[in-house]
């Protein structure tokens, strides 16, 4: 197969040398070991290392789901750089009322009022504060979730090895298995103080697990019946990576809050966001300084947002990433299946979230080695390390997605032998 070339210009030697002195040692060691190469620049689907070689990126976290460098995010992002990149947080901020616009109009039901953020932790943080002054003094999460690592984010996130660190400085959280509808109403009915319910739709960093049908409306109408407050958070399954809006839509949920993030950057500038309704957003109103952040709703961030939506609705992107997803999980069935794979690999997915199941982590692991072999870039899964995911583009070409099953072909391949 014959990929692009671009000239090298960065010394692995020289990068090497300063992310062990000056980052993270520990990292710079991994990275060694498995001999990655080093990220140099992007375009489209594809990623370049410091040789000239061409990766397909179907990792990245959710992030690029316009591929890299979409031209016309890239052309608003220039364009308000060049007039104003970071915002004076005195004076009106256009881009911001703009952004806040176009974002309530692509969410479901009621959820009108947006608060900007720079990271997917950063809006579960705005989402906990918000429920806390809307009166919840408990917090029900689900084991196997994850919400991010600041200490608020970290408290609801479902895996214990990242939580015993810091259990001191933790608030106090319940945790109930994911899709069981039956331990949360338990817990709901347990106390008498107002709760916050904070899920996935889909937990994508516990290896793309799907819910049983049905069990997001049960926890919308258990959270209407005990007067709890509903999160969804919707950082990496939200604006079409499912080949939904959203993922609750599936099941026409509409959560008091929800967070968004990881795709809403158009892969250019990083930015995140919690959204509510009126009614749940009103402490905010009210005090407009309980919650703030300086970089949070920087014009640069605002026009990427604005640009990502416009692409989104004017190239249809969801609806491609339905039929997409939908090949693509087509095709990998297949692929499994005639290879004799299926009953040791299992493969599930949601739209363009597709997660690979093996028997043992270290298999896992060296299908991250063996697909980068295959020039393929793929993330692995926080929560379970027996699990590699794929969060590729919505514009991947036909010979993209036979570049992805090919590779796929090799990788299994290699690292399953006795298969």
């Amino acid at each position: 197969m014959n990929h692009t070339v671009i000239e090298p210009t960065l010394d692995a030697a020289q990068v090497d040398q300063y992310l062990r002195q000056h980052v993270n040692s520990g990292y710079a060691r991994l990275a060694s070991l498995m001999n990655l190469p080093i990220e140099q620049s992007s375009r489209g689907a594809y990623i370049y290392d410091e040789q000239g070689r061409q990766y397909l990126d179907a990792g990245g976290y959710g992030v690029f789901f316009l591929g890299h460098g979409h031209p016309v995010v890239v052309e608003a992002v220039t364009r308000q750089l060049q007039q104003n990149a970071l915002a004076s947080k005195l004076l009106l901020n256009p881009q911001q009322a703009f952004a806040a616009r176009a974002l309530a109009a692509q969410c479901p039901g009621d959820l009108d009022y947006v608060f900007f953020c720079n990271s997917g932790a950063e809006a579960t943080e705005a989402g906990l504060k918000l429920a806390r002054l809307n009166g919840c003094r408990r917090t029900l999460s689900t084991f196997g979730g994850f919400h991010g690592k600041t200490l608020g984010a970290l408290a609801v996130t479902g895996r214990e090895s990242y939580r015993e660190p810091f259990n001191g400085l933790l608030s106090d959280s319940e945790f109930v298995p994911f899709g069981d509808s039956v331990a949360l109403e338990q817990q709901l009915r347990a106390s008498p103080d107002k709760a916050c319910v904070i899920l996935e739709p889909i937990q994508a960093e516990a290896g793309v697990i799907l819910p049983p049908s049905g069990y997001l409306r049960r926890v919308r109408e258990l959270c209407n019946q005990y007067g709890a407050v509903l999160i969804i958070d919707e950082i990496q399954s939200g604006l079409g990576r499912t080949g939904y809006w959203w993922g609750c839509d599936q099941e026409q949920v509409v959560p008091d809050i929800m967070l968004v993030g990881k795709s809403l950057s158009g892969g250019c500038v990083p930015v995140s966001a919690m959204v509510a309704s009126a009614t749940i957003y009103a402490p905010f109103n009210r005090n407009p300084t309980v919650h703030t952040s300086t970089f949070g709703a920087n014009p640069l961030a605002m026009a990427a947002v604005q640009a990502t939506l416009q692409v989104m609705v004017q190239e249809d992107l969801v609806a491609r990433a339905r039929l997409l997803g939908q090949d693509l999980h087509a095709r990998f069935s297949a692929l499994l299946q005639q290879r004799g794979w299926a009953e040791r690999v299992q493969l599930r997915s949601a739209g363009l979230l597709l997660g690979f199941e093996f028997a043992e982590a270290s298999i896992a692991a060296n299908m991250v080695m063996a697909l980068i072999e295959q020039r393929i870039i793929v993330c692995h899964s926080l929560n379970d390390h027996r699990v590699i995911r794929l969060t590729p583009s919505s514009l991947l070409t036909a010979q993209d997605c036979n570049w992805l099953i090919e590779g796929f072909t090799q990788a299994l391949t290699t690292s399953m032998p006795s298969l």
